[in-house]
C-alpha cells in the first residue's frame, strides 16, 4: 500500500524555497508572480505564523486558491468552517483578507479569500 500521509517536510521545504526564489527572481519573477503568491497565516491551534507559496486566481477582490493534493497537506484546514484571517503578497504589496476552505464531493479543496479593502492613501 502506498503512503498517503503528509508530504515529508524536507521535500516540501525545498520545493517551497525553490518556488519563492523563482517568484523573487529578476528573470522569472514577473512571469510567475501573477499566478504564484505567498500566503501567511497564524495556525489556529499552535498560534505560530506560517508562510507558504501557492498558485492562485484573482477576480477583483476575491482570490481563489485550489489546493493541490489536499489529502497530503494540512495547512488549508486552518480555513475550514467560518474561515480564518490570511495575508497574501499581491502586486508587490501585502494584502489581508478572510479565507474560507470548501471541500467538494470529490475531495477537492478550494480556498476563497475575500480581500480587505486597502487603506486609503493619505492626501496630506
Amino acid at each position: 500500500m502506498r503512503y498517503k500521509g503528509p508530504l515529508p517536510k524536507r521535500v516540501t521545504g525545498r520545493f517551497n524555497a525553490w518556488m519563492v526564489g523563482l517568484r523573487a527572481s529578476p528573470r522569472w519573477g514577473r512571469l510567475v508572480s501573477g499566478r504564484l503568491t505567498v500566503v501567511t497565516y497564524t495556525g489556529r491551534r499552535s498560534g505560530r505564523t506560517f508562510s507558504t507559496p501557492v498558485a492562485y486566481r484573482r477576480a477583483a477582490d476575491v482570490v481563489t486558491i485550489a489546493v493541490a493534493m489536499p489529502e497530503r497537506k494540512l495547512w488549508w484546514r486552518n480555513f475550514t468552517g467560518e474561515g480564518w484571517p490570511i495575508s497574501l503578497d499581491l502586486d508587490g504589496s501585502g494584502r489581508t483578507g478572510h479565507a474560507v476552505a470548501d471541500v467538494d464531493g470529490k475531495g477537492r479543496v478550494t480556498i476563497s479569500v475575500r480581500l480587505d479593502h486597502p487603506p486609503a492613501a493619505s492626501g496630506r
